[in-house]
């Protein structure tokens, strides 16, 4: 081992000798050489070797000399190489602010040049900054502009950083595919070059990205991958933070043997580095852990001190995280108070970060595109072409001709003298007539309403007297066995979720009930107000989260900042239904997306799923009132049939109008088409 060190020693020795030397040679040529092109291109040698061992001040020194001569010179190429070396050491030292005007002079010498390669470089080097400034669409395009370049020349170096910074601009703008994609770029390219930092970033990237998404294998893969990579001595805090997210991606998949493993790693070091960071993170998924392992009371512990440490450090992406577990952790204890003063909290700083980050993301990421709407040809109607030469001969008429026109007058004459007897004769009797028909209509029409009405009335208490009783009398005789000792306090915790799923069902059978009565009352009147429909999404969202997870049901939000005039709280009880509906007819690995554009002049709301999806016959009855048209969900969740037909009720209320497209095993799709109101009204 210590001949081993002692051989690297001396390597480096060896190395440094050697690049100290060069520059000397390189100072001695230059003061010899004439102020010619010559001794420019001396001295720029001379800068790269002083920037590549850091010796920033003697550069910047060479740099402002080559510049002044180069610029007596008319010397283009050496005024670019210079400027762009000089805000790459403006970059290193932190002045961005120079960095970016150099990086802009030296584009110009190279464009003068036409060198495509310098302003492929200066690009890319002007997209990193940009991204890290947060202006993702300046950086974006810089960086995108360089690849291309990049990629025809095969420079590996070049198309590593460049792929790197694409990877952050769509990550940092919540385009998780997108980040995905140019990740395994730079992941490619970092093996090819055998660097070992940037496999490293790479793959911790990918784990992130994986787990982001919920594909926790793919996550494990790439952080074990990275695990491989990683120093012993020099990387033990990447190696606790990495353990950690490890140990969540295990428990995502219920490896929990696994997850308590890697999560102790992760724990434990950081306890002894003191890093509160590492210990809150650590904390948190032990809680969780711990939930599923019914060992409660040390759950308990750690969230308690998690929560302590969530707001010390301010993290409320932790504190979101923490307040959802002790949501989880007084439900399954049963204290029912306390879990729901959690499940506020929770919810109030969930909208509180939705609107944050919804409010940070440049506005130039949100999709401004339209749907290409094809409509069919205009149907033109024939042109009759008459002859060009219609010749018209006009003959004289003989007798015969004459006499059989008299003969047709006579006859018509006679016609209209017998209707005119036959209307006169039965006018009274027609009278008589259509005064009857008039009452017998209204007879029939307001008899149809008052069928309709016993109708409503019907289908209300059947549904009342089966749905409704099947989920209080399912809640009845869970408690009537635990209060006669038919089952443990340890059982009765076990069925505490199918409790609350009951308890959920008549919940939502109440209040789809109350609403469907006032709709058929005639008393919901709408009460329009300018609102922004995705902070709506993402409070729908976040009420389902825990089923979508127990489902294993990816939820993606495509939903972008749009106002729509409508009133609120009705719009909330339809997108909660469509939401809903889309988890109950999906399963383990189908995809809901819920989006928004604008279309048309008006808003168009998509709520979209990959599940069951629906027979053409039953779509014809999903929006009936007379129907009450329902189906069993995935997990034989049941419904009222009234869900739909509230919300073609409201929407249509509101000037709207929704429907569906579907292909059964392929998906669904529920639209909504709103009236858009500009944001001065």
């Amino acid at each position: 081992m210590k001949q081993f060190i002692l051989y690297a020693i001396c390597l480096f020795t060896a190395l440094s000798f050697a690049q100290n030397a060069k520059i000397d040679s390189l100072t001695v040529r230059l003061a010899y050489q004439n102020q010619d092109s010559t001794k420019m291109e001396t001295s720029l040698l001379l800068i790269k070797e002083l920037y590549d061992v850091k010796d920033y001040s003697k550069a910047l020194l060479y740099i402002d000399q080559t510049t002044e001569i180069s610029k007596t010179l008319n010397y283009n190429k050496a005024l670019a190489e210079s400027n762009y070396i000089k805000a790459l050491i403006n970059n290193a030292q932190g002045e961005q602010s120079n960095a970016v005007a150099n990086f802009e002079i030296a584009r110009d010498y190279f464009s003068t040049l036409k060198d495509t390669l310098g302003i492929a470089k200066v690009n890319n080097n002007l997209g990193v900054i940009e991204i890290k400034r947060g202006n993702y669409k300046k950086g974006l395009q810089n960086s995108l502009s360089a690849i291309s370049i990049f990629e025809e020349k095969d420079l590996k170096d070049d198309l590593s950083k460049a792929y790197n910074n694409l990877a952050d601009a769509y990550y940092n703008t919540n385009k998780l595919d997108k980040a995905l994609q140019y990740n395994k770029k730079a992941l490619s390219v970092r093996e090819e070059l055998d660097d070992l930092e940037g496999m490293k970033n790479s793959l911790k990237n990918l784990g992130l990205l994986y787990a982001l998404k919920e594909d926790h294998r793919r996550s494990i893969d790439s952080y074990e991958r990275m695990l491989t990579l990683l120093d012993p001595k020099k990387d033990k805090a990447i190696k606790s933070e990495v353990s950690t997210s490890l140990g969540k991606s295990y428990l995502s998949i219920d490896d929990k043997d696994k997850a308590a493993e890697y999560l102790r790693e992760g724990l434990a070091f950081s306890r002894r580095q003191k890093d509160d960071l590492g210990i809150l993170r650590s904390l948190n998924a032990f809680g969780e852990l711990n939930i599923k392992n019914k060992r409660l009371k040390l759950s308990e512990n750690q969230l308690f001190e998690a929560f302590k440490l969530a707001k010390k450090l301010e993290n409320n992406n932790e504190l979101l995280y923490n307040l959802r577990l002790n949501k989880e952790l007084d439900s399954t204890r049963g204290f029912y108070e306390d879990a729901f003063n959690w499940q506020n909290q929770y919810y109030q700083l969930k909208r509180k970060l939705d609107k944050a980050k919804a409010d940070s993301l440049p506005s130039e990421f949100e999709t401004t595109e339209e749907p290409e709407i094809i409509t069919p040809p205009l149907i033109q109607k024939e042109e009759i072409n008459k002859p060009e030469n219609s010749d018209i001969t006009a003959t004289k008429p003989d007798k015969k001709d004459i006499l059989l026109v008299y003969g047709l007058i006579a006859g018509l004459v006679f016609m209209t003298a017998l209707l005119i007897f036959s209307y006169l004769k039965g006018s009274k009797d027609s009278k008589e007539k259509k005064e009857f028909s008039k009452e017998n209509k209204k007879l029939i029409t307001k008899n149809a309403q008052l069928e309709e009405v016993n109708q409503v009335k019907d289908k209300l208490f059947s549904i009342v007297s089966h749905d409704l009783k099947d989920s209080i009398s399912s809640i009845k005789a869970f408690l009537d066995l635990l209060k006669d000792g038919g089952i443990s306090k340890e059982e009765f915790n076990d069925l505490i979720p199918e409790l609350s799923e009951n308890a959920n069902n008549a919940s939502s059978l109440l209040f789809n009930l109350l609403n469907w009565s006032k709709s058929q009352m005639q008393n919901l009147q709408p009460k329009p107000e300018l609102f922004n429909i995705q902070e709506v999404f993402q409070i729908k969202m976040s009420l389902i989260e825990k089923k979508v997870n127990d489902k294993g049901i990816i939820l993606i939000d495509e939903s972008r900042r749009e106002f729509v005039y409508a009133d609120r709280s009705m719009l909330e009880i339809v997108i909660q239904n469509l939401i809903t509906n889309a988890v109950k007819f999906t399963g383990k690995g189908d995809v809901i997306t819920v989006s928004n554009q604008d279309y048309n002049g008006k808003v168009l709301i998509c709520v979209e799923d990959t599940g069951i999806g629906i027979s053409e016959d039953n779509q014809k009855k999903l929006f009936n009132a007379k129907k009450n048209f329902t189906t069993i969900g995935t997990e034989n969740e049941k419904g009222t049939g009234l869900g739909l037909t509230i919300c073609k009720d409201l929407v249509e209320l509101n000037d709207g109008r929704i429907w569906v497209e579907s292909t059964p095993n392929i998906g669904s799709k529920f639209f909504i088409e709103l009236p858009k109101a500009a944001l001065s009204e």
